[in-house]
């Protein structure tokens, strides 16, 4: 299966390249923001998972979300930020997420959620 893992953050988007690594998943694609995520699953349809981070420039991860289901991508997408308060989690999930996974996070952690969507 391949990943998107997206993240301003280019040593996060490494550490969470890693962790996929660990856990078998190596094939993976990377994106710096909302917007080149947007574009990436737009012409990519083998990605099977999109790990997204909330805050970032140019488009926020709430906001591609809503971009891609916009589109009728149902791309599972998992939202991993720092952002963990209830409400923000809720709000994520009503925007189209499948899952929320709040940093940091061990490779144990995104093992368990990539288990309910890898087949």
């Amino acid at each position: 299966m391949q990943v998107l893992v997206v993240d301003d953050s280019q040593i996060m988007r490494k550490i969470v390249t890693g962790a996929l690594n660990k856990v078998g998943i190596t094939d993976t694609l990377d994106a710096c923001d909302g917007k080149e995520a947007v574009q990436i699953v737009s012409q990519n349809p083998d990605i099977g998972l999109v790990l997204m981070d909330w805050n970032m420039p140019n488009m926020t991860g709430l906001e591609a979300i809503k971009k891609i289901r916009a589109s009728k991508n149902e791309v599972p997408i998992i939202m991993c930020t720092t952002e963990g308060e209830k409400e923000k989690v809720l709000e994520a999930l009503k925007s189209g997420a499948n899952d929320y996974l709040v940093k940091p996070f061990s490779p144990k952690d995104i093992q368990a959620k990539l288990e309910k969507y890898v087949k």
